[in-house]
């Protein structure tokens, strides 16, 4: 049920020598403050139980035509409307329901536009709307964030490539961890970055309904962050050297993008909460473009297998492991024993130019018959550049397999025909009902609420770093849920076997292992938010321990609710999510080892079985340690748990 509260308003006050609108509308639950002022510029402020958050930070829109929204701006008319409403998600990530209550200013200007804003429980966002008619050029974009008191920033910064301008990036960094001020002006920032001052709430800057129209990058400008965005791509090349090609700019315009002049611009979001609160929200979600899918029912979450991060290399079989028809067997029959739905066949199985030429050795009809039989689905790998070319017959190729999943890769950009892209590529996915996870992609800004096949992301420093670095600790870990996944799903591919203290650890190729321990990687399937993860260890490891699979194969993926019951940002992180009667708590720890306890008072009367996973006696010395409970528990009870270093648990409890 939607109830809506509209109310009119317009004031101005002399102030000096021009005439100043103030507005001031709160949160519904009054915490959240924001204070819109328009002089000669438009300027937005926020508090946070009354203490100052952010300073007035100015915002405006540059056109082609030399007309900028925002500067000697004139109200005409004030909206102030209260919202309750609420969204049955297609795809329940977080939760089934999502409730979206908000309190929205709406600001029309002379000059065919109207600034939105919106104070929520749980942040503060804004947005242009333009009523220009034909299309216009958007030259620039003003969105400042001043922050009081020279908080500290954790933000992933670009890494500047060779072949290519400072736009292009993987959006797979570790985070770096400063004060405002000491960030050099010359650092280019993808978001979502978080902000936080010793006194005040958490923030996670990001953006949300991100359609056509550049992603939003940050830089420091004095005290402040400010929005940096793509110029439009005038020319391209290909790439030629290392091992998948992708389209590199060459040339950009002196415009941003250029759009239709009736539409609504991108959420500006401010995400602002407790350590507790940044993990659950849904905020970028509720922001989002509502479905554009009439029919949603082909749309199947679950588990998937992947082989490129392990390189295949199995053993204990009686066959040549690669990239062959009796390999995918193998992994057909994994997947059927321990209750995963699908298996990826990843970069390799074609010619990574022509989607249409099977590597040798590899029977396609073959494996499609056997992974029907075995009521198993195959998902295939793509170059984003070779979809992009053989889009239509590649899915209906895709179809004839009895495909329902693919991912595409190496896009590495998000000005505006970029962003297109990713448009296109799911219009013509819906259309052929199939899902799709991008990789090598920018922060999902929403795009799963608007089109929710586009079930998972990538745009993170995952376990496939493990091969060649030292970046996927547990330190880093652990700061994903307070930042990259505020944004939205993430696909981390977790499940590496091969497990390692700090000390230990070694990136080796075809043996590759991860940092922390076992229970660490098995956690993440429950406290990161993907609707299809994808089991990234070696089958042949995981065929020798058959209780642990069954544990991790008995999984949800999709949850009526998610709570977390305890976080402390950087440290640890505590997520418990509902599945009808049943709970699955999920933690994971940085380096430092920690006991827990978790009172149960989420849980209905009644006794509960308890069954988990945890950290061995010796999983400081060896993290593959592990070992299961199982015990009989009341909501009155609490679990007691002890966590090593690098370590996690996972926990089911059902009603008995």
């Amino acid at each position: 049920m939607r109830a809506v509260f509209v109310v009119l308003l317009l004031a101005e006050a002399a102030f000096g020598q021009t005439r100043l609108f103030e507005r001031e509308v709160q949160s519904p639950d009054g915490r959240i403050t924001l204070l819109v002022s328009v002089a000669d510029s438009i300027r937005l402020a926020v508090r946070y139980a009354g203490q100052p958050l952010m300073q007035p930070s100015p915002m405006a829109m540059t056109l082609g035509n030399g007309q900028v929204l925002g500067l000697t701006a004139k109200v005409q008319r004030s909206h102030v409307r209260t919202v309750r409403d609420s969204i049955l998600a297609p795809v329940a990530t977080k939760r089934r329901v999502v409730h979206d209550h908000y309190v929205e200013l709406s600001l029309e200007f002379n000059g065919n536009y109207t600034l939105e804003f919106r104070a929520y429980n749980d942040g503060v966002a804004y947005r242009f709307r333009t009523t220009l008619p034909d299309s216009i050029t958007v030259r620039d974009e003003t969105a400042r964030f001043v922050f009081a008191n020279n908080p500290t920033v954790y933000y992933p910064a670009v890494q500047p490539r060779t072949d290519a301008d400072r736009f292009h990036t993987s959006f797979e960094e570790p985070y770096q961890i400063r004060p405002l001020n000491e960030i050099s002006d010359t650092t280019l920032c993808f978001s979502p970055v978080l902000v936080t001052s010793a006194s005040g709430p958490r923030v996670v800057l990001t953006e949300s309904d991100l359609l056509d129209y550049p992603g939003m990058f940050l830089a420091r400008a004095g005290i402040s962050l400010k929005g940096v965005f793509a110029p439009y791509p005038l020319a391209e090349r290909m790439t030629t050297g290392g091992e998948f090609p992708q389209a590199v700019v060459t040339r950009r315009a002196d415009f941003i993008a250029r759009t239709t002049g009736r539409r609504t611009f991108p959420w500006r979001v401010l995400v602002i909460g407790q350590d507790r609160d940044l993990p659950a929200s849904d905020l970028v979600y509720r922001l989002a473009t509502p479905s554009r899918l009439t029919d949603v029912s082909w749309i199947r979450p679950g588990k998937c297998t992947d082989e490129w991060i392990t390189n295949i290399n199995l053993f204990n079989v009686p066959f040549r492991a690669g990239i062959n028809t009796a390999t995918y067997k193998y992994y057909v029959d994994f997947a059927k024993r321990f209750g995963f739905d699908r298996i990826l066949l990843d970069a390799g199985w074609s010619d990574y130019q022509d989607l249409f030429k099977i590597t040798p050795g590899l029977d396609m009809p073959e494996l499609v018959a056997y992974a029907r039989s075995q009521g198993v689905r195959l998902s295939m790998w793509t170059l984003a550049a070779t979809l992009d070319r053989q889009l239509e017959p590649a899915l209906n190729q895709f179809q004839a397999w009895g495909v329902d999943f693919i991912m595409t890769d190496f896009m590495d950009r998000d000005d505006q025909k970029m962003v297109n892209f990713y448009t296109r590529v799911a219009d013509a996915c819906a259309k052929a009902k199939i899902m799709i996870m991008f990789h090598g992609a920018y922060k999902p800004a929403g795009f799963e609420r608007t089109y929710p096949h586009a079930i998972t992301r990538e745009g993170v420093l995952g376990s496939e770093y493990n091969i060649w670095s030292r970046k996927a600790t547990p330190d880093h870990d652990v700061l994903l849920p307070f930042i990259r996944m505020v944004s939205g799903p993430m696909d981390y591919e977790p499940g590496l076997l091969n497990n390692a203290t700090k000390e230990q650890f070694r990136p080796i190729a075809g043996q590759v292992m991860s940092q922390g321990t076992r229970c660490h990687q098995l956690a993440m399937f429950v406290v990161y938010d993907s609707p299809i993860p994808i089991f990234s260890g070696n089958p042949s490891q995981a065929m020798l321990e058959p209780r642990f699979m069954d544990f991790l194969g008995s999984l949800p993926t999709t949850y009526d609710e998610t709570r977390i019951l305890d976080a402390q940002l950087g440290e640890y992180i505590v997520t418990a999510r509902q599945t009808g009667n049943g709970w699955t708590l999920g933690g994971l720890t940085n380096w430092s080892a920690r006991d827990l306890v978790l009172p149960l008072g989420f849980l209905a009367n009644g006794p509960y079985e308890v069954i988990g996973c945890l950290d061995g006696p010796n999983a400081d010395r060896n993290p593959v340690d592990y070992q299961f409970m199982q015990q009989t528990i009341a909501r009155t009870d609490s679990l007691r748990l002890h966590l090593a270093p690098g370590g996690g648990f996972l926990v089911r409890i059902r009603r008995k």
